[in-house]
């Protein structure tokens, strides 16, 4: 397989047939091809240039060069557009790519934990409505006492797995606390205190 440099002047005039305008002309006389890695064609453009990038990011283009320089290679290519023209530079990309997936890990993490609590504690509140749906005779006291029980219990047991103490696991768990406080006709923040010594908090 030929170098980079080489697979580029001979592509070079072919994809300039396919291409119209100043600006992607000027795009293609200024980059500079630097490597392949990974099924990755890299270009880079001088810092000073950088704005050149986006015409050779277009679809269109970035197709024609890609459909163009695949035969030198053993499978298809994707091509990769840099600001820089040194493998250091490139060095730098790939350290910012990294810290990009590793923070887009950490929210995909973060979101699916914060969806794992609220599902939790939906369920929570959904079996609380189930519970209380089912009790008999709801206006004797000791019918809602056996009632508060037993949500006491189940909040308390959910909140004592709960591992995101966010501002919205919070809300999600406030939430179950304010629906047994309707249902059983107490305070909320009593029922707040009565689950939180359940749970060992306080």
């Amino acid at each position: 397989m030929a170098d980079v440099a080489e697979i580029w002047a001979k592509s070079l005039p072919v994809i300039k047939q396919g291409v119209t305008g100043v600006g992607i002309w000027t795009a293609l006389n200024t980059c500079k091809p630097l490597l392949v890695e990974n099924g990755m064609f890299v270009l880079g453009l001088p810092h000073e240039d950088s704005e050149l990038a986006g015409h050779l990011k277009l679809a269109s283009t970035k197709r024609l060069i890609e459909q163009t320089i695949a035969p030198y290679f053993d499978g298809p290519m994707t091509l990769r557009v840099i600001e820089g023209t040194t493998l250091a530079d490139w060095d730098l990309e790939k350290r910012r790519d990294a810290e990009k997936q590793r923070l887009n890990q950490q929210s995909m993490e973060k979101l699916r934990a914060e969806l794992q609590a609220r599902s939790s504690w939906d369920q929570i509140y959904d079996q609380l409505s189930r519970k209380y749906a089912a009790v008999s005779n709801k206006s004797l006291p000791q019918n809602r006492a056996r009632f508060f029980e037993e949500g006491v219990e189940l909040i308390a047991e959910a909140r004592k797995g709960q591992t995101s103490f966010d501002d919205l696991g919070e809300r999600n768990f406030a939430r179950c606390l304010e629906r047994l406080a309707q249902y059983a006709e107490i305070p909320s923040a009593l029922v707040a205190r009565e689950v939180l010594q359940r749970a060992g908090e306080i």
